[in-house]
């Protein structure tokens, strides 16, 4: 399954919330050397239930704005 997220890192907290057309996850990581994007893989994975490895990010590994790719849900 493919998802348009946006991202927010240097949050307080972890949580994932439903934005329109597409999910805002905000994480506590900064966005340097892809701190964020894997803490945004973690997230995902524990909100659908699935392995860290079946989360995959497809486009926007430098912007807010991704396309993710979850497999197995």
């Amino acid at each position: 399954m493919k998802l348009r997220v946006k991202v927010k890192p240097g949050s307080k907290r972890r949580r994932v919330l439903e934005g329109e057309g597409y999910l805002i996850v905000e994480v506590k990581a900064p966005p340097k050397e892809g701190k964020a994007n894997e803490e945004l893989r973690e997230v995902l994975a524990e909100h659908f239930g699935v392995p860290k490895s079946a989360v995959r990010i497809v486009s926007g590994h430098r912007s807010k704005m991704k396309v993710v790719e979850v497999e197995g849900v």
